[in-house]
């Protein structure tokens, strides 16, 4: 009986500690849940109070700032890997927009749906330094090889990735992504915007940054992270009295492009919550790949602006510049409001505004406009321009003939301005503002030129959405806002982000009236300078030009453009040009493999037509490829006939040359993108062995000197006239790596690729799919119009009679067969070329020649 007393008294005992241990943990939990809300409810105060001055206060932090993981961009190549949703995608094309006007190197994809990817590296070099998907849900949806293969490559070539997620009205409310601590709040409406100052991949972005105002469109999406790898990059609160996805936890301030420090799984990333329409969202979007690449791909922070003002004496009466344009007079037509402070053109910080009464206004947006009257004087408001660009002068083009033709106080202005002649940079226009390409006879020119001492030519300038007839601000096309918006993050200011230099073309009735022109570019100056750390500056037009080819060397070499894709260039073209004359397609080569037979061939044809011969040259034009090139289009042009029938009627022209050039395809798809391209492929071995035989023939002093075996093999420390017929040996055959390159300035589809064996041996057939690659009509019967010689040895053009018409005697030459020693190197030396060249045609989907086949048996 004791003991089972004894255990009933533990018993209780225990329970009364038990239950005493119960009361105190929920006396401790509430309190801790108490005080935690406290905390919660400061913080939310906080935040909204401080936006981004100490992100300490940011309810992203999860613990101390964190380093990212260091980042070698010298294992790679500095080009980027573009996986877009479709050829046409907006996204994709802003994307591409960017890159091309940063010159930025760039291979893009479809994405497709399994993830499939292109080949990632080369010879052990990664071939991209970073991998962009235009649909983050793309990447993270791949099928584990190729996510694991990609991972993979990012993590040991030091690769980071950008992904962006444009939400729609399908999209999930919350949704995560697979593989990564992290999930997506979708279809948000945002306002009030906040750069965070500590995040590491800002350069040109200015922090702290806040964009006062809802941001465009309801469809944003906030990411939400638990992991210190995370970093909130661009943060936003949400719209009062919008709707939020209900699993939204509250928070002050969300986070819609955020990055991944690569902490995690060794990868950075940057992540955006929209597309690019946010002119914010293209700032960070320049900063992530200048960071993320290492500074391999990066804007340097100096840009160069130049303003032209054209016409200055020229213009109706009533809408030149008087007197009082020119200087100041410091009066208001109407009171100016107090808006937001980028809004507020420089020019009225001379006049003592707070006399005036504030207006409510929107902070997004001007609601009244500035009317100022005679404030923005061209020498004031260029010394105010100055504060803010360095060595800021207007440029003033001029036609004497209209010195004096306005109004007497309209001359008065031109006086004013003669007067201050050194304040400005000027350029003459002809003396009769009659444009250059009008006059029809040399003589006139010149004494046009005599008049205004001499013409100059400026470098290549843009617009500023200023024409001749936009001088009043109300009436501006479009509205006002339409004008601000592209002062503040719209089309004016991405043109000086995107471009170190810019000149832009204005006109003198924009500095009349409404003084457009002045409002434009102090309010221009001002948005850039309060929203980048961009350093503006301003050259004269020599100093520029020089500065401009410093920094795009490789553009002093001209690149000639269709003059009639763009209807401007067509307006200022003579009447009696035209672009008829322009080949439809180019047989590019390489030499000896048959293009001269096939040039003959396709003269045949009723609807194909050949440039005229050259003097030096003779079938072949050779324009694409060297010195003829700067000779200009109009030199190329007048090699080739008018066409009878501009529907039907090919032009062409052949030059084997062509195909191994490295400026050939840049050059011809800039002045003929729709040209279709024919190549012929035979064995690279017999090419070069052809080669040599044939300057042999023209007694080329290396060929006669050295025998072929001896030419193939040269060493680098070779004579140079021997290394130099190497080159033109060997260099031809390395045949994929040709063909890549004008298959990076023209599409496969507008590639045909001949078998010159097949050629060779069964034309007719060859010569029917080349009709059908072409398009041309009517159909013509090669296999009734070509016969074989076998004295010559190839096949010849039948003519009337039973007589042919065959290659000259220079072809089909007969010479000793290879030796076997040059042909054992020579299999050797190509057979990586060959397997890059079978890869290639296996893409392109194209069959491999029986060359080809027999040398890569070789391989095996």
């Amino acid at each position: 009986m004791n003991l089972i007393g004894k255990l009933r008294r533990s018993f209780r005992t225990l329970v009364i500690l038990l239950a005493t241990f119960c009361l105190a943990s929920i006396v401790i939990s509430a309190y801790f849940l108490y005080t935690g809300y406290k905390q919660e409810m400061a913080l939310v105060e906080t935040t909204g109070q401080a936006e981004c001055e100490d992100l300490k206060l940011l309810p992203y932090r999860s613990a101390e700032l964190r380093t990212p993981k260091p980042i070698d961009p010298s294992r790679t190549d500095p080009t980027v890997l573009l996986f877009v949703e479709s050829q046409y995608s907006q996204l994709g094309q802003d994307i591409i927009a960017i890159l091309e006007s940063s010159k930025f190197q760039y291979h893009m994809v479809i994405a497709p749906a399994k993830g499939d990817i292109p080949p990632l590296t080369d010879n052990g070099r990664g071939k991209y330094t970073i991998v962009i998907y235009e649909n983050i849900l793309k990447y993270v949806s791949m099928d584990s090889w190729n996510r694991e293969l990609l991972e993979k490559y990012c993590v040991e070539y030091s690769v980071s990735i950008i992904g962006f997620h444009k939400a729609n009205e399908n999209s999930s409310p919350s949704v995560g992504l697979k593989g990564l601590p992290l999930q997506l709040y979708n279809n948000v409406a945002l306002r009030d915007c906040t750069v965070n100052a500590q995040s590491p991949l800002l350069r040109i972005t200015r922090a702290p940054r806040v964009e006062k105002g809802p941001l465009p469109g309801e469809d944003w999406t906030v990411f939400q992270f638990n992991h210190s790898t995370y970093q909130p990059v661009l943060l936003a609160e949400l719209q009062p009295a919008r709707p939020t996805p209900a699993t939204l936890p509250r928070a002050a301030l969300y986070a819609t492009v955020i990055q991944d420090l690569g902490l995690h799984d060794g990868i950075q990333r940057v992540l955006f919550g929209n597309n690019l329409t946010f002119w914010l969202h293209k700032l960070i979007f320049i900063d992530a790949i200048s960071f993320l690449s290492g500074k391999k791909l990066t804007l340097s922070l100096e840009r160069y602006i130049l303003v032209d003002i054209d016409d200055i004496f020229v213009g109706k009466e009533g809408t030149r510049m008087n007197i009082n344009d020119v200087k100041v007079r410091q009066e208001l037509r109407d009171p100016i409001p107090d808006t937001v402070s980028i809004f507020t053109c420089p020019l009225i910080q001379t006049i003592e505004v707070s006399k005036y009464p504030a207006r409510a206004v929107d902070s997004h947006r001007i609601e009244t406009i500035l009317h100022i009257r005679a404030l923005g004087a061209l020498l004031e408001t260029q010394n105010l321009l100055r504060t803010q660009v360095a060595n800021f002068t207007f440029n003033l083009g001029f036609s004497g003939k209209f010195y004096h033709t306005g109004t007497e106080e309209e001359d008065e202005g031109d006086d004013l301005l003669l007067r201050s002649v050194d304040e400005f940079w000027w350029f003459p226009h002809m003396w009769s503002h009659m444009q250059p390409h009008l006059f029809h006879n040399e003589s006139s020119l010149v004494e046009q030129m005599i008049h205004n001492k001499e013409f100059a030519i400026v470098l290549p300038r843009q617009t500023c959405g200023l024409f001749t007839h936009t001088i009043f601000y109300k009436e501006y096309p479009g509205g006002p806002q339409e004008l601000d918006k592209s002062i503040r993050g719209g089309e004016l200011f991405l043109t000086i982000l995107l471009n170190p230099i810019s000149i832009f073309m204005t006109h003198l009735s924009n500095y009349g009236n409404d003084r457009l022109g002045l409002y434009t570019f102090a309010n221009l100056a001002s948005f850039v300078k309060s929203s980048t750390n961009l350093r503006l500056q301003t050259l004269p037009p020599v100093q520029l030009a020089q500065k401009y080819f410093e920094l795009f060397p490789e553009q002093t070499d001209p690149l000639w453009q269709n003059p009639c894709d763009d209807k401007r260039h067509r307006d200022i073209w003579s009447r009696d040009k035209t672009c008829d004359h322009l080949p439809k397609f180019l047989v590019i080569g390489p030499q000896k493999t048959g293009t001269t037979a096939l040039y003959l061939f396709l003269l045949m044809h009723p609807s194909i037509i050949s440039n005229l011969p050259s003097p030096k040259t003779f079938e072949e034009v050779q324009f694409f490829n060297g010195n003829n090139y700067h000779k200009g289009i109009d030199w190329y042009m007048d090699f080739f006939p008018t066409p009878s029938n501009i529907t039907t009627d090919l032009l062409f022209e052949k030059s084997a040359n062509y195909f191994h050039s490295e400026e050939a395809p840049k050059r011809a798809a800039s002045l003929i993108p729709k040209a279709k391209i024919i190549t012929i492929l035979i064995d690279p071995s017999d090419r070069a062995y052809s080669w040599y035989q044939h300057q042999r023939s023209h007694e080329d002093p290396a060929a006669l000197k050295f025998n072929f075996y001896e030419v193939i093999s040269g060493s680098p420390r070779a004579p140079p006239e021997l290394r130099a017929l190497q080159r033109r040996c060997l260099a031809p055959g390395w045949y994929a790596l040709h063909i890549q390159r004008w298959l990076s300035h023209f599409p496969a589809s507008q590639l045909l690729i001949i078998d010159g064996q097949q050629l060779r041996s069964d034309p007719a057939t060859v010569m029917d799919e080349v009709q059908k690659f072409l398009g041309v009509s009517p159909h013509y019967n090669y296999s009734e119009a070509l016969t074989f010689d076998p004295q010559k040895g190839f096949w010849c053009q039948l003519l009337e009679g039973g007589k042919t018409k065959c290659l000259g005697k220079s072809k089909g030459r007969k010479y000793p067969p290879m030796d076997q020693e040059s042909r054992a190197f020579l299999s050797s030396y190509y057979r990586e070329h060959n397997v890059e060249l079978s890869k290639l045609l296996h893409r392109l989907g194209q069959p491999l020649p029986s060359w080809l086949r027999q040398e890569l048996q070789k391989v095996r």
